[in-house]
């Protein structure tokens, strides 16, 4: 009886908060953007503006569902996010990147475009000067290496969407492209969610049978000079994503 009464709360809590993300979507373009956007500064100005938003609603979000019983999780060695450019992580929840731009006050995404498209994300995401995926790819890198002058950290999963469970990480060679091309070394992030939940296959609704449990690794940088010497850029990016591949499956071997 007791095991009901918690699952039945989580299911609640789990409701309020994607019901409240939901809320802030709408209401964030509504009054907040206009006021980004009329606050003096040049769009530089407006970006870390908005990123800094982004980044405070997060933290809030992440600490509201864990202030209410939906997840616990720690995070390993997160002082080295502090310098870091370019931030690889795995991909198998929905919340990856909530968790990654909270830890992150001048982060920058490479979303999907579609999420561009949406009304209600439209605004936050302009403002905070986000990179679309769906440009061309050369757009892409250009623009990726655009943010790196701006100072912004640029977080990709290179497996360009949330891991399916029971089959096997795929990487995409994007993420390995921005890396050479830019010549911007990368700090790998390694997320573990136990249960699984909030996978692709997975509706919001289908909690699991416990709280869900994060747990966040930064890890050491992985130098992108050794992938610089005589080979074509395509070839290193093609080693670099077998590499990248590799290594995140090691590592979270390791980890189980």
């Amino acid at each position: 009886m007791v095991e009901k009464i918690k699952y039945g709360w989580r299911w609640f809590a789990t409701a309020f908060s994607f019901f409240s993300f939901g809320v802030g979507g709408i209401l964030i373009p509504i009054f907040v953007v206009p006021v980004l956007y009329l606050l003096p500064g040049d769009q530089l100005l407006r970006e870390r503006r908005g990123q800094k938003f982004i980044h405070h609603s997060f933290r809030f979000f992440i600490g509201m569902m864990k202030f209410m019983g939906v997840l616990t999780y720690d995070v390993s060695d997160i002082e080295k996010l502090k310098d870091a450019k370019l931030i690889l992580a795995n991909h198998p929840s929905l919340l990856d990147v909530v968790f990654l731009i909270s830890f992150v006050p001048n982060a920058n995404c490479v979303v999907k475009s579609k999420l561009v498209q949406n009304p209600v994300m439209m605004g936050p995401l302009k403002a905070a000067g986000y990179i679309v995926n769906d440009e061309a790819a050369d757009d892409v890198i250009v623009a990726a290496a655009e943010a790196f002058e701006k100072g912004h950290a640029l977080i990709v999963f290179p497996e360009g969407t949330r891991t399916t469970p029971s089959e096997p990480m795929q990487l995409k060679r994007g993420a390995a492209n921005i890396a050479i091309r830019t010549e911007m070394d990368i700090t790998p992030v390694l997320i573990e969610c136990v249960p699984t939940t909030l996978t692709k296959a997975d509706r919001w609704y289908q909690i699991p049978y416990k709280r869900m449990h994060f747990r966040i690794q930064v890890k050491e940088q992985i130098e992108i000079d050794k992938y610089l010497g005589d080979l074509s850029p395509t070839k290193a990016a093609r080693m670099l994503t077998t590499d990248l591949r590799h290594y995140f499956l090691q590592e979270l071997r390791l980890h189980e």
